[in-house]
């Protein structure tokens, strides 16, 4: 992700095109506004029921059928692409994250059907989830393993005839399983002689049961379940993909792609929260002038919320586009996909915090909407893999491919970004460039002094990996929305010039950031047993950083005034 080569723009890979799918994002948002009131959200949320009627209609082809995105042409959906797919996670999760959990429940509870199965079980499930509008849950995590699938207890044994395997014996328990007492199909994922394997399996299965509905602090309109297997039993022909030991493989190829899409569910419940918080503060006044004139709020509670989440959406659309042009088999986007995935819900989860903040002692109570908000994007932060698991996945890769390039991956990024920098001045490659510099450094200066081996190391490196490619791959994109060459499925919120002095603050941040606390982090590990690396930390562009701040008021003074339709940046 290094090139950053922008004449040409992108050219989209099969999915909807653009007019079809603004057709689809503006019919699931009536159809959702109509069906679920504020009033019924906030009633729902209190009395903690799924609307499972909603669920359903959503996923019926008859009425709205936004299943039908996630299927292939070929088994009777719309043959969607993660572009798409990210853009309808987004507006779902405006109008509300537990329902949108529940709809991304059966998306994900046929991924090791899509990715791993038959072509007649593609046929046979993904075709009913197109054709009937069945719904699915995912059936992985466990109590005791949690994240890590490798730790399942939950067994499935072979039942044989005449020396052949004809089903399998079922026994286990799982949890925090969304969809799990309201789905009709479930993909279960079971340990089998040969390995790890999935498993399709019905509701109505004798020995299956699901619990009470959990009660959760957020997404209380999701149903979110125990599982219980007491000798389950399903025919052989229910393994996906028919052979043994291909479960945790069949997971992993599709992680880019499905945190894509809960970085989505962050992006889209922070700017709900966000907006609601620039409505709030034109109306509220204080001081005889409304908040949204008083620069110690807006610079504060909201302008860094937009920046951030603006450049998580660049991430997001940049791997989006990256999986359809098929860098996303074999688990390639993993990386990535954390990186959105992190980026994102943590700007998500600020932007709801800050949302509260700035409605005071209003946006505290149930009355408003961001304090409901807040507690349902905070999930974000946690299914899907936590934000510590993404810290840590995007670190060890990051990690080798800095061992592997001798130390040149991000010193190649940073003299790719000062190349934009030159035709592209208005985008702060250049800042960004210095985020790449600094975090070279400090990768280097943890590789001589082995400072990974402590794990705290490791996953701060995580998250200042994810500033600096989030402040590069932001730059670039600006750089092509300046020339018109973005990808015609992004919203158009934001012309050009908005985004660029949008990646120019943003890249202050990261540069900062990588700069300070990669210092910190490094002096922090040293001891007096470890290798002399002053001469690398002195190398980190600390005055040229602190230089680069330089009229980052004025730039932030330009995005409230883009966000409250003052002027155009």
């Amino acid at each position: 992700m290094s090139e950053l080569t922008i004449a040409s723009g992108h050219t989209p890979a099969a999915g909807l095109d653009a007019d079809t799918l603004e057709m689809m994002l503006d019919a699931l948002g009536d159809f959702v506004g109509h069906e679920l009131s504020e009033q019924r959200q906030l009633e729902l949320d209190h009395e903690d029921v799924c609307p499972e009627d909603l669920v359903r209609a959503l996923s019926d082809p008859e009425q709205l059928g936004v299943q039908l995105v996630f299927v292939p042409e070929a088994y009777g959906g719309m043959d969607g692409n993660a572009f798409d797919s990210y853009r309808v996670c987004e507006v779902m999760a405006r109008h509300d994250i537990g329902v949108a959990t529940a709809v991304f429940a059966t998306f994900l509870g046929s991924d090791p059907i899509m990715f791993g199965g038959t072509e007649e079980q593609k046929q046979r499930w993904l075709g009913a989830i197109a054709g009937d509008g069945i719904v699915f849950a995912y059936g992985a995590t466990e109590p005791e393993a949690g994240s890590d699938l490798g730790a399942m207890k939950t067994t499935a044994k072979p039942i044989e005839e005449d020396g052949k395997t004809v089903a399998y014996r079922i026994n286990g328990q799982k949890q925090w399983i969304s969809n799990g007492s309201i789905a009709d199909m479930l993909t279960i994922l079971a340990m089998t002689p040969g390995g790890p394997s999935w498993f399709v399996m019905a509701n109505d299965a004798e020995g299956f049961s699901a619990a009470k509905p959990e009660d959760k602090h957020g997404i209380r309109l999701s149903n979110t379940a125990a599982l219980f297997l007491d000798d389950v039993e399903v025919p052989a022909e229910n393994l996906i993909g028919g052979e043994e030991g291909k479960g945790l493989i069949q997971a992993q190829n599709v992680f880019g792609y499905t945190r894509v899409m809960v970085a989505a569910f962050g992006l889209g419940g922070g700017w709900e929260a966000l907006d609601r918080a620039i409505a709030y503060s034109l109306e509220r006044k204080q001081g005889g002038a409304p908040l949204a004139e008083k620069q110690g709020y807006t610079h504060k509670l909201i302008v860094p919320s937009a920046v951030w989440l603006e450049a998580s959406r660049a991430f997001i659309e940049q791997t989006a586009e990256l999986i359809d042009d098929g860098h996303g088999s074999d688990g390639a986007m993993n990386t990535e996909g954390a990186i959105a995935k992190l980026s994102a819900t943590e700007a998500g989860n600020a932007a709801a915090d800050a949302a509260i903040q700035a409605h005071g002692g209003y946006g505290y109570t149930r009355e408003y909407m961001v304090e409901k908000i807040k507690r349902d994007v905070r999930i974000t932060t946690i299914y899907e893999g936590t934000s510590e698991i993404m810290e840590m996945t995007i670190a060890r890769d990051r990690w080798q491919q800095h061992l592997k390039t001798s130390g040149a991956y991000y010193r190649d990024k940073a003299s790719a970004l000062t190349a934009l920098h030159r035709t592209h001045p208005e985008v702060g490659a250049d800042v960004a460039a210095l985020a790449c510099t600094s975090l070279a450094a400090v990768m280097e200066a943890c590789r001589l002094a082995r400072l990974t081996r402590q794990q705290h190391v490791l996953f701060r490196l995580g998250e200042l990996i994810c500033a600096a490619e989030c402040a590069e791959v932001f730059a670039m994109r600006a750089a092509q929305a300046v020339e018109g060459h973005q990808n015609p499925k992004s919203p158009t919120r934001f012309s050009g010039k908005d985004l660029a002095v949008m990646s120019r603050v943003y890249a202050r941040d990261a540069a900062q950031k990588v700069a300070q606390e990669g210092v910190r982090w490094v002096g922090g590990a040293l001891t007096a047993e470890s290798a002399d690396v002053s001469s690398l930390l002195a190398s980190i562009p600390h005055d040229a950083v602190r230089m680069a701040q330089a009229g980052l008021i004025d730039d932030m003074n330009l995005v409230a005034d883009v966000l409250y339709h003052r002027t155009s940046a």
